[in-house]
Parts: C-alpha cells; sequence; structure tokens
C-alpha cells in the first residue's frame, strides 16, 4: 500500500512539474507560435552546430556557456549539423518574412533547429530558446535536480520596429564599465538593440575628449548627494568635488565592441546648448554670460525656475549660440564622438534649452541683428543648424529631442518626440524621421507606483499604462517612424541595482510594444509573462520593482465631508487587505470590496494584496495626513 501511494505521489509531482514545464512565456511575443506535443530533452552531451562566421559564432557561445553553467553538461561547438542536437543555421536563401533580425525556430523531440538570414536573427533566436528552457538556466551557478527540457514548438518571429532601445542617464550619477556592460547584456536578452548614452549633462562629462582635457579633469567630478529629487543640500565652498567619473576613449571602444557582439547599437548624446553646466565650467569661455568662470559642476543644486509656464535658468547652463569659439569646441567634440562611435546617428540633446539669459546678451541681439532672427527659438535653431553642419562633416546624421523643431532645422535631422506624441507627429510631417519616446509612456525615472512607496519624482508610470503605448499615434507618417524608446534619466538613481529596479518590469513592455504586432497586444497575458519572468530574475539575482503588485489609492470626500478611498489593483486576482488601526494586515484582516470612509481618528491606511494565502504585494503604509492633501489638490 506504502508502495503503490509513494508511486501515486511521484505521479502527481511529474504531472505537476510537467505541466509547469508546458508554460510558455517569451517576452516579446513572437509573431507566430505554434506548440506541438512532446519535449525535447537536453542531453548531457550536448553538440551545437554553427557556421564558421564569427558573429554567428558568438550567439552559439553564448548558448554553450549559459547550458554548461546551469546544468554541467557537456557542450561543444561544431560545424557538423549532421551530429549537432541543436542547430544554428544561416540560409543560403533568404526568407524574405524574416528580414535582417527575424528568426525560425523549430523544436522537435529530436533536436533543435533555429535559422535566419542574417547572424542578428540566430542571435534573437537564442534568447527565445533560453526564455524556453527552465528559469534556473540563467543561473550564474550549477543547478541540479531540473528536468532540463524543452517544450515542441514552432515559431516564427521578426521585429515591427527596428528602432528597440533604452536610454541610460550616466551623467546625474556614473556608472561603471562593467556595470553598462551588464546593462547591455540584460536589454539584448529581450531583444532590444539601441542603447542611448547619455553622456553629457549639467551634473558631468562622462566621456573623455583628448583634445579637452579640462571636460573630464574639470567637467566629470562634483560633490556627492543623495537628497530627495530637487532638495539637495547645498554645496560648501570648500567640499571636495570628488564623485564621479569618466569613460576613456579605450572604455568607449571596448562597450561599443561588446554591444556590436550582442547586436546592440550604440548612440551617444551630447546635450546641448542646454544642459551643458559641466561644459561651461570646465571652459568658462563658451558662455556669454558674465561670471560664468566661477561656475562649477551641479550637484543637485536648483539650477532652474520650472514654476511658471516658461521656465527660466537660475544661472545660465548653455553654450552661447553667438559665441564663435563654441562651433570650433564643438568641432573638435563631435572630431572625437564619430571616431568612437560607429553608429550612424549622433544625438545633440537640444532640449529644455533656457533662453533668459541670451535675451540680455548683447552678443546674441547683434547675431539676432546680424542673420534677421526675430525669436529665442530661431536663435537655437541658427544654433542647431550649425551643428548638424559639424556633425554631418564627421559622416555622422543629426538627432535631437523635439525641440529643435521649434527653430527650424533641416529634414535631414531625426527628431527623439519626448514631450507627448505632438512632436512626432510634426516631425514625421515635415519629413523627419522620428522616434517615439513620450514622458508619459516611457520614461523609466518615472515612479512606478505609489509616491508613498517609491523614490519621489514628478509622475508616476505603471507598467500596465506602458504596455498600453502605441507608437504609431493618429496623425503620424508610419513609414518615417523607426520605432520606440525609453528612457532611464538618473536624478534618483545612485547605483546599479537602482538602475534595474527602475528598468524592470517596464522595459519588457518597451520590448513588446517595439517588438511584437499590435495585434498580439495582451494585457493579462502580458502581466503573467511578467510575474514568470520576476521568476528568472530572482535566478539572475537581477533586482526589478514589484510595483505592479501595489494597490492604487483613489480618494474623494463624500456628501459628509469624509474622507472615501478606491483600492484598486494592476493585475486581477489578487485580494487587498487593509488596516486602519495601526498594525500591520495580513489575509486575516478585512478584506477591501467597496469604497472604504476613513474613520475619523485614523492616522494610517495599510494595505497588502494576496493571491489566496500568499503575500505578494509590498505593505504600503498611507498616512490619512496625505490622503487629505491629495483631495486638497483636487
Amino acid at each position: 500500500m506504502k508502495k503503490i501511494l509513494s508511486l501515486a505521489f511521484c505521479c502527481c509531482i511529474t504531472a505537476s512539474t510537467f505541466s509547469q514545464q508546458q508554460s510558455i512565456s517569451i517576452i516579446p511575443e513572437p509573431v507566430q507560435m505554434s506548440q506541438k506535443n512532446g519535449r525535447f530533452q537536453l542531453p548531457k552531451n550536448i553538440n551545437i552546430s554553427s557556421s564558421g562566421n564569427k558573429e554567428v559564432q558568438f550567439a552559439a557561445i553564448q548558448l554553450q556557456k549559459k547550458i554548461s553553467t546551469s546544468t554541467g553538461y557537456s557542450v561543444k561547438l561544431s560545424a557538423n549539423a549532421a551530429s549537432a542536437n541543436i542547430q544554428l543555421v544561416l540560409n543560403t536563401n533568404a526568407n524574405n518574412t524574416l528580414g535582417k533580425e527575424g528568426y525560425q525556430l523549430s523544436v522537435t523531440p529530436k533536436n533543435i533547429i533555429i535559422k535566419a538570414n542574417e547572424p542578428a536573427g540566430l542571435f534573437y533566436g537564442v534568447q527565445t530558446l533560453l526564455q524556453l528552457l527552465p528559469k534556473e538556466i540563467v543561473s550564474k551557478q550549477l543547478v541540479k535536480n531540473i528536468a532540463w527540457s524543452v517544450p515542441c514548438i514552432e515559431i516564427t518571429d521578426y521585429p515591427r520596429f527596428g528602432w528597440r532601445g533604452i536610454m541610460l542617464d550616466v551623467s546625474r550619477h556614473f556608472f561603471t564599465k562593467d556595470e553598462v556592460k551588464n546593462f547591455i547584456d540584460e536589454m539584448a536578452a529581450y531583444k532590444l538593440n539601441l542603447f542611448h548614452w547619455h553622456l553629457v549633462d549639467d551634473e558631468g562629462w562622462r566621456v573623455e575628449i583628448k583634445s579637452l582635457p579640462k571636460l573630464t579633469s574639470v567637467g566629470a567630478w562634483n560633490a556627492k548627494r543623495v537628497g530627495h529629487f530637487g532638495d539637495f543640500t547645498p554645496i560648501g565652498a570648500d567640499e571636495p568635488r570628488n564623485y564621479g567619473g569618466f569613460y576613456t576613449q579605450e572604455d568607449i571602444k571596448e562597450v561599443v565592441a561588446y554591444a556590436a557582439a550582442r547586436f546592440v547599437n550604440v548612440l551617444p548624446e551630447i546635450d546641448i546648448p542646454g544642459h551643458s553646466l559641466a561644459a561651461v565650467a570646465s571652459y568658462p569661455e563658451l558662455s556669454c554670460t558674465p561670471g560664468a568662470e566661477n561656475y562649477k559642476v551641479r550637484s543637485g543644486e536648483e539650477i532652474m525656475d520650472w514654476s511658471g509656464p516658461h521656465f527660466v535658468a537660475l544661472i545660465d547652463n548653455t553654450l552661447c549660440p553667438a559665441n564663435e569659439k563654441v562651433y570650433p569646441f564643438l568641432d573638435k567634440v563631435f572630431t572625437e564622438i564619430a571616431q568612437l562611435f560607429p553608429f550612424e546617428y549622433i544625438h545633440v540633446g537640444g532640449d529644455e534649452c533656457a533662453k533668459n539669459f541670451w535675451e540680455k546678451s548683447d552678443a546674441v541681439k547683434a547675431l539676432m541683428q546680424k542673420e534677421g532672427l526675430t525669436t529665442m527659438d530661431q536663435v537655437q535653431g541658427y544654433f542647431e543648424n550649425r551643428v548638424e553642419k559639424i556633425v554631418n562633416s564627421k559622416g555622422k546624421k543629426m538627432m535631437g529631442w523635439d525641440e529643435i523643431l521649434e527653430g527650424g532645422v533641416s529634414p535631414t535631422a531625426a527628431i527623439m518626440s519626448w514631450r507627448g506624441t505632438k512632436g512626432g507627429v510634426e516631425a514625421s510631417n515635415k519629413g523627419h524621421e522620428v522616434v517615439m519616446s513620450p514622458t508619459t509612456f516611457v520614461y523609466l525615472d518615472y515612479m512606478q507606483s505609489d509616491a508613498i512607496m517609491e523614490p519621489k519624482v514628478y509622475a508616476s508610470l505603471r507598467v500596465n499604462k506602458t504596455y498600453s503605448y502605441e507608437p504609431v499615434s493618429e496623425g503620424i507618417n508610419e513609414k518615417l517612424v523607426k520605432g520606440v524608446q525609453g528612457n532611464l534619466w538618473t536624478e534618483q538613481v545612485y547605483n546599479y541595482r537602482q538602475v534595474q529596479y527602475m528598468t524592470w518590469p517596464r522595459s519588457f513592455a518597451v520590448s513588446e510594444i517595439a517588438w511584437s504586432p499590435a495585434a498580439k497586444k495582451n494585457w493579462k497575458s502580458f502581466s503573467g509573462k511578467i510575474e514568470d519572468h520576476f521568476k528568472r530574475f530572482d535566478v539572475a539575482e537581477i533586482k526589478y520593482a514589484p510595483s505592479m503588485y501595489d494597490a492604487d489609492f483613489m480618494v474623494k470626500k463624500n456628501d459628509k465631508g469624509e474622507l472615501v478611498v478606491s483600492l484598486a489593483t494592476e493585475i486581477e486576482g489578487l485580494d487587498i487587505y487593509y488596516s486602519f488601526d495601526n498594525s500591520y494586515p495580513d489575509h486575516f484582516y478585512p478584506k477591501y470590496t467597496a469604497p472604504l470612509t476613513v474613520p475619523v481618528d485614523a492616522s494610517m491606511l495599510r494595505v497588502i494584496t494576496y493571491r489566496g494565502k500568499q503575500p505578494v504585494g509590498r505593505m504600503n503604509n498611507m498616512p490619512v495626513e496625505e490622503l487629505k492633501k491629495r483631495v486638497l489638490k483636487k
């Protein structure tokens, strides 16, 4: 009897394990996918075949390392496809459906075959294969007692957009060369192929320019501050400025080559004419404003007044468009940048350029009279057109934020639309190529949950809203939409673990928006896939935000003047438990079923989410005083 029960128990375990393994969670969602019966069991001796192409060999080597590290199996590379368990095959006759980045993946009980027209497609096919394997495949060490198998499946897949980007701001806070490499690895695993490197801003100049050494000896360093957004302790006159860093030109070359092996292009950004305090602090002669020689690299101090309808600079953080010393300076910068970065575009910023100091400048007034300029936007347009000629002279194309449209730029300049979608629509209808990157959907520095749970910045952005984004906006010229990009500014991001936290899971959504067909969007399915990939990240020890499990708070006053709080969850199937009595709720506490009236003497509303009997969300501590403030703001 005991043997029968034991056998039945084992059967149940095996069936349960098999059922769990049958679950398929691929991000981004493939174009076509058909699951078949059966599985491919990884043998303990695995042979991966690939062509002699160096780029194909890299994908094979990556797969070899992943499998051998986590399984402990023997994994060899071979040119002999006939004896291989896993085959990476470049098509001799191109499959027009796949394009340059598409692939076909076939898994049968006998073998795994990935086919593509180009090495990039094989690389992306490998990323999909890794997601079909058990989550432990991403472990950095041997994992025992895992059923190493892959479900039988047929996949045909290719991207919707060629530009699938993520921007990392390394000026506000410096991240090391190895951390940047990790960032590239993590994005490439989800078929993101454009790394936008924001190298220059008021807080630091991060790229070595050999002909202008002060940019890094002075411009790369400030005083460390870890205060709240927009509220930093003033810098002492004698306080050392030893916080920061920069990338040598050898560092840059190494990162660019590292990215290229993973089919990631690197877009450098030199943000001008605004956001240039680090440059002006290094070379004050680039300004037209008296006293610039006393400027320091920003350490978080307030240098802008954002309160009015038109923001104004408190100190002049711009390169002066009327200063002829600026243009030879930029020629030197872009000469060296162009030599370091093989990508066809250089991003020149152009955003948030305060012009109040220009308005007072005699040199700018003289320029306006000479060139027949009547507005400050036209002054910036004059600057941008001169900059584009410099960039073009280096064999590169210019890209800028959507503000550069306001002063008029040539149709050859590409536009990154960040202030909503309007700029992208306008730019495309004027003949500019555009990358859609609106704050309201893809700004990764925004809070991911309620402000009580996150480092505070100026807005919130839940992952479901990011996922809802459609880059082909109404009225846009679709043919000129190059793709979509998420942006991570780092004012409140002080270390690489927080970079990961802010990037994921919202970059899962960016990946699927940029790669997958719009018709295949399904939030319920996608949120389930996110949860599966959280488990993978746990194994890989990659940090992520669990904010999608947090409750949403909505507050109003009823006719009696009482506070009434409504709660909601971002994903389905969660229960919310709460308390007003200063204790910490669990699933034995009252469950939220209808809007809550706040007791007159309550000081704290605590909320936690559960799935069944398991807590999945964080304990949310909402002060009643905060609820009152939110009612007053309405």
